[in-house]
């Protein structure tokens, strides 16, 4: 078991990762500036959940392969980056499900946290990080390694989710108000969808560093 000093480090470095732009945030913001709040944190649940399954493979060793076997990196890589544009041209030719969320406020959440999870899961560059990072905060003389992970691990993603959520309700707020300007209202699938095909783009362009 790791120390609470240990634990407390931990958490208030994740603090100071997700308050950082990054992929999944944006993808957050995407979210809940297009279907609302309750879509927005399950966004977030499903990235959670994605990073506790992430967690579970570099306790078990199984991320480990993508720095021995580089074709296994590539190969996920430009599957997430394909499921990231394929979402986002999703929103910009198709406004049913947006349209759904505008007038409806009813987002499909089953969706919304599957597709959360994917963008996590297809993610090798989030796998790695978890290989770089957590390592970090084990203490092999304080019991099981692997089991430290979990813990760690678990504690990361209780952490990014409520700076996630936090995220999500600010961003609903912003969708609110540009849905109750008719020009503005339009623009949200557009914009939503250039946010996920932006970073398709940039996850298949980037290295493994």
């Amino acid at each position: 078991m790791p120390m609470l000093t240990t634990l407390f480090l931990l958490a208030a470095m994740t603090v100071l990762i997700c308050i950082v732009p990054g992929p999944d945030m944006l993808y957050i913001v995407s979210r809940s500036t297009g279907q609302g709040r309750s879509a927005g944190v399950v966004s977030c649940l499903g990235i959670a959940t994605g990073g506790l399954l992430q967690t579970m493979a570099v306790a078990l060793g199984i991320s480990s392969v993508f720095l021995v076997v580089p074709i296994a990196y590539d190969i996920l890589k430009y599957v997430g980056a394909a499921y990231l544009v394929y979402l986002g041209m999703r929103f910009i030719l198709s406004h049913q499900e947006m349209q759904t969320s505008l007038h409806e406020g009813k987002p499909d959440f089953r969706k919304a946290f599957f597709q959360g999870g994917l963008t996590t899961l297809l993610n090798p560059k989030v796998a790695l990080f978890y290989v770089a990072f957590l390592p970090q905060f084990v203490d092999p003389t304080r019991g099981h390694v692997s089991l430290q992970l979990l813990i760690l691990g678990l504690l990361f993603n209780i952490t990014s989710l409520a700076v996630d959520t936090s995220v999500a309700g600010l961003s609903s707020l912003l969708g609110s108000w540009l849905k109750r300007r008719s020009r503005a209202a339009k623009l949200i699938p557009w914009l939503t969808g250039s946010i996920l095909v932006g970073l398709g783009v940039r996850l298949a362009f980037s290295g493994q560093q």
